[in-house]
C-alpha cells in the first residue's frame, strides 16, 4: 500500500511532542543536577555559555557553507535538495545549541557535522523508500 507522502500518524506526532517537551526536559534537568554536583554551579554555567557561543559560530559558519552550496547548484540548473534539507538540520542544530543543556548540546553538535547529517538525510530517504513512498 502507498502512502501519501505527506501522511504521518497522528500516534507519532504526539509520541516525538511528548519526548520533546517532557522527557528531554527532565532529562537536562537531571544532567544539570549531576553535573553541577560533580564540578560545581560554577563552571557548569560556564560550560552552558560556551557551548552556546561555540555552536552560533559554528552553526553561523556551516551556514554559509550549505548557502553557498545551495546558491552553486541553482546557478548550474540544479535543484539543491539535498542541501536544503542539510540546511534544515542545521537550523535546527542552532536551536538546540542555544537551548541550554547537555542532551541538546550533543545532539546540536552532532548535527553539525556533514557526515552525520547525510547519514540522516539518506537514513530517512531508505526508510521513506521501503515503505513505497517517494518525495
Amino acid at each position: 500500500m502507498v502512502r501519501d507522502a505527506y501522511y504521518v500518524p497522528v500516534m507519532r506526532v504526539r509520541s516525538w511532542l511528548f519526548v520533546a517537551f517532557v522527557v528531554v526536559p527532565i532529562v537536562e534537568i537531571v544532567l544539570f543536577f549531576y553535573v553541577g554536583n560533580w564540578i560545581g554551579i560554577g563552571p557548569t554555567i560556564v560550560i552552558v555559555v560556551v557551548t552556546a557561543a561555540l555552536g552560533s559560530s559554528f552553526v553561523a559558519k556551516q551556514g554559509r557553507f550549505v548557502l553557498e552550496s545551495i546558491r552553486t547548484k541553482v546557478s548550474q540548473g540544479q535543484i539543491p535538495t539535498a542541501s536544503v534539507v542539510h540546511g534544515a538540520m542545521i537550523l535546527v542544530a542552532g536551536a538546540l545549541l542555544l537551548t541550554p543543556g547537555f542532551l541538546t548540546d550533543l545532539v546540536g553538535f552532532a548535527l553539525l557535522v556533514p557526515g552525520v547529517r547525510e547519514a540522516i538525510r539518506v537514513g530517512y530517504l531508505n526508510r521513506r523508500h521501503s515503505r513505497g513512498v517517494i518525495i
